[in-house]
């Protein structure tokens, strides 16, 4: 995690964290992806499982905007799984709905649907 000059920053003060989830709110799919990667790489402890849910639910929707439903439903349901113990937020995020419209994304995109990304 970057620190601060004088004290570290949490990881809802990280500012690439805030940039990929800004990016995530654009619809910046694939951008999302490339920060919160650079965030996650050199991250340890238990940010970092957190992080690669987001970074998920990201690919999975970059995925479901390039037809390609398998891709987006094997990466959403990872993110769905790593997202559960962060519930019901965490570092800022709303991950309790997060989760809930997630499941829901996934059911639309088995029945056929190409629903909208849910809230981050």
């Amino acid at each position: 995690m970057v620190q601060g000059a004088t004290s570290p920053l949490t990881l809802a003060d990280e500012p690439l964290l805030r940039r990929g989830i800004a990016l995530y709110r654009a619809g910046e799919f694939f951008e999302c992806h490339e920060v919160l990667e650079e965030l996650w790489t050199p991250m340890r402890g238990p940010h970092r499982l957190f992080l690669q849910a987001l970074i998920h639910f990201a690919v999975a929707f970059y995925h479901l905007r390039r037809d390609n439903r398998l891709g987006a439903e094997r990466q959403l349901r990872k993110g769905l799984r790593k997202i559960k113990p962060y519930l019901p937020v965490y570092a800022g995020v709303d991950t309790g709905t997060l989760y809930e419209e997630g499941k829901l994304c996934l059911e639309q995109i088995l029945a056929g649907g190409k629903p909208a990304p849910p809230s981050m």
